[in-house]
């Protein structure tokens, strides 16, 4: 199947994060589809959270410094969790913290979870509710080496998260 190709070049040119286009066109793949993604340096970050989303990645260095990076589809989502789901969440320990974060204004959702979580030991799982799925999180608690598993409530009026911190286990 021809991968869907993105060139971030321009919008990181122009200052813009990119993150949210390349989530789009993640989303928009057809299914088996591979992403195409061209960058001015090597997303490293990315990989670990296309690893969540079910993604294989390899990356080659092209001419004058920038990255082609093509993120492959491995394996089915879990079913009835969303797209980057850490696929062991069904085997975490219950949830040491709970959160009910409905009703507070962006960034307060994604502070308030990401200061609970650092609080918390190697291991521990965190569930919160939410308004929207906090798709600006994801990336950070990548970063910092937790892992997230989700999905929107069967009817549709909040966003379930359970975040497992990162560490030693």
């Amino acid at each position: 199947m021809t991968p869907c190709k993105l060139d971030v070049r321009p919008l990181l040119a122009r200052g813009e994060e990119p993150f949210a286009a390349i989530m789009s066109a993640v989303d928009a793949l057809a299914p088996g589809q591979p992403l195409c993604l061209i960058a001015p340096f090597r997303p490293v970050p990315l990989f670990n959270v296309m690893s969540n989303r079910g993604f294989a990645c390899s990356d080659r260095a092209l001419e004058g410094g920038d990255w082609e990076v093509i993120f492959t589809p491995v394996s089915a989502v879990e079913p009835g969790l969303a797209p980057g789901s850490a696929s062991a969440a069904a085997f975490w320990p219950e949830p040491a913290e709970v959160l009910d974060l409905t009703g507070l204004a962006p960034p307060e959702p994604m502070v308030r979870i990401l200061e609970t979580l650092e609080a918390m030991e190697p291991g521990a799982v965190l569930f919160a509710l939410l308004d929207r799925e906090p798709m600006f999180l994801f990336p950070e608690l990548a970063q910092r080496g937790h892992e997230w598993a989700g999905n929107l409530a069967a009817d549709g009026t909040c966003y379930r998260l359970l975040a497992r911190r990162g560490g030693d286990d």
